[in-house]
C-alpha cells in the first residue's frame, strides 16, 4: 500500500474527486503546454453531471486560464472504461493544431490515474508490505505492538511531523467552521449550522452536550469544506468531517494529548488506506458507502484506540463503522457537498462513537471482518447503478428537482 498521506491531504474543498483530482490534472498539463494558445478540456460520466456543483470547470479554469483560453465540454452521458471520472485534455498551438489527447481520471480522494495498472505514473511508492487489517492484526498480535507502531515502522518517523500537520489543518477547519455564519454557496440557500449548534449545546446538561457538539464540530469541517474552504481529505473532502469532528471531541471533551490524537490518526489512515487499496473510496465508484462510511470506519478505529482498545477490539469497531454504511448512494441534491453529505457526516460522527464503544464493550471477537465487509462493499458499490453514484440523476437529487 501506498503512505497514509495519500489519504490525508490538506486541501480545498468542496470535492477531493470533482475538484482537488481535476486542478492537479489542470497542473500536470499546464506544465506539459506552458505556450499553448488554447485548451479543450472534456469531463466524462459523474464529472460532468456533478461538476458544476462541485466546481470542477472552475477549479481546471483557474490553472490553465493563466496560460490561454479553455474550453470545457461536458459529456454526463459518456462513462469511460477505467473510472467514472474521467477527463481528456488536449493542448492547441498558434496554428490551432491539437497534441495527443491526454485521458487522466480522478480516482478519490485527490488521487489520479492513467489507468495503467503497474506503470501508471501516478502510482507512489508501496511502502506497506501487508495490506489487509486480518494481515496486520495478526503482525499487532505476534509482536505486541499496535496499529499505529506498525505505521511508524512502515512510513518512518517523519510520519509524525506530516500528521502534526494534518491535526493542526483539522482543528483550524473547525475552529474557523464554529466562528462563521452565513449562507453556503450555490442555488440551496442553505444556511450554516455549526455556530448555532455550538452555542446551544453549551446550555444542555451532560449527557446531550456531548452529541449536541460532537455535530457542532463535524459541521463545522463539512460546512467549510462546502464553501470551499481548506479541509483535509479523511479519505475524501465529501467525508472531511467524521474523523476530526470525532478527535477534536476526544482531545476537547475527554482530554486526550496531540501524541495520543496522532496514533489515533495514523490508525485511522491505515484503516482508510486498506480500504483504498482492495476497494474505493469515490462516491463516483462505489457510492457514499465509501466515503462516508469508510470516515466513519477510520473514525471508529481512531476513537476505540484513544479509549485503550485492543487490535481486535479497534478492528471490530472499524468494520461496524463501514458495515452499517453498506450500500448508501452518492446522490448529491443540484450536485452540491451540501444535502445530504453534510448532515451524513454529523450522523456518522456520532456512530463511530457508538461504534466503539459497542467494541469496548466486549472482547472484540465477532463473524465478519473488517476485510470481508471491505469486500462487500466494493461489490456492492458496482452493483448500485451509475445514477445514484454522484451523477444527481437519483434518489434526493432527483426527488428534490421534482418537488422544487
Amino acid at each position: 500500500m501506498e503512505s497514509i498521506k495519500e489519504i490525508f491531504r490538506i486541501g480545498k474543498g468542496p470535492s477531493s474527486s470533482h475538484t482537488m483530482g481535476p486542478q492537479r490534472a489542470a497542473k500536470v498539463f499546464a506544465k506539459r503546454y506552458p505556450k499553448a494558445s488554447r485548451f479543450e478540456v472534456t469531463l466524462y460520466g459523474s464529472l460532468a453531471a456533478t461538476g458544476k456543483g462541485h466546481m470542477t470547470d472552475q477549479a481546471i479554469e483557474e490553472i490553465l486560464q493563466e496560460i490561454a483560453p479553455v474550453k470545457i465540454i461536458w459529456r454526463p452521458d459518456i462513462f469511460l472504461t477505467i473510472h467514472p471520472n474521467g477527463m481528456e485534455f488536449k493542448a492547441f498551438d498558434e496554428n490551432d493544431n491539437a497534441t495527443t489527447p491526454w485521458i487522466v481520471y480522478s480516482i478519490g480522494g485527490g488521487a489520479l490515474s492513467e489507468g495503467k495498472g503497474s506503470k501508471d505514473p501516478f502510482l507512489t511508492p508501496q511502502i506497506y508490505p501487508l495490506s489487509t487489517i486480518t494481515e496486520i492484526k495478526k503482525w499487532c498480535e505476534r509482536t505486541g505492538c499496535t496499529y499505529w507502531e506498525y505505521v511508524e515502522q512502515c512510513e518512518g518517523p517523519k510520519i509524525w511531523d506530516y500528521l502534526t500537520e494534518v491535526w493542526k489543518a483539522m482543528q483550524n477547519s473547525i475552529e474557523r467552521g464554529i466562528d462563521t455564519e452565513g449562507r453556503l454557496p450555490g442555488p440551496l440557500n442553505l444556511q450554516r449550522k455549526a455556530s448555532n449548534y455550538y452555542i446551544r449545546a453549551t446550555s444542555y446538561r451532560s449527557s446531550i452536550q456531548s452529541r449536541s457538539l460532537v455535530y457542532a464540530y463535524t459541521l463545522a469541517v463539512s460546512e467549510e469544506n462546502a464553501a470551499g474552504g481548506t479541509i483535509v481529505t479523511a479519505p475524501t473532502c465529501g467525508a472531511c468531517g467524521v474523523v476530526p469532528g470525532v478527535l477534536y471531541f476526544l482531545a476537547k471533551h475527554h482530554g486526550f494529548n496531540d501524541e495520543k490524537i496522532l496514533h489515533a490518526l495514523a490508525t485511522a489512515g491505515l484503516f482508510g488506506n486498506v480500504v483504498k487499496q482492495n476497494a474505493s473510496i469515490s462516491g463516483a465508484d462505489v457510492g457514499c458507502q465509501g466515503e462516508v462510511g469508510v470516515a466513519c470506519a477510520m473514525a471508529s478505529a481512531a476513537g476505540c484506540q484513544l479509549f485503550g482498545g485492543s487490535p481486535s477490539q479497534i478492528e471490530y469497531a472499524a468494520e461496524m463503522g463501514l458495515e452499517h454504511h453498506l450500500g448508501m448512494t452518492c446522490d448529491p441534491v443540484c450536485g452540491l457537498v451540501q444535502i445530504p453529505c453534510i448532515e451524513r457526516n454529523a450522523f456518522a460522527a456520532c456512530r463511530a462513537l457508538d461504534s466503539q464503544l459497542y467494541a469496548m464493550m466486549g472482547d472484540g471477537k465477532h463473524r465478519v471482518s473488517f476485510d470481508r465487509v471491505i469486500e462487500v462493499m466494493k461489490q456492492t458499490g458496482h452493483d448500485i447503478p451509475s445514477l445514484y453514484k454522484e451523477t444527481s440523476a437519483g434518489g434526493l437529487a432527483k426527488n428534490y428537482r421534482q418537488e422544487d
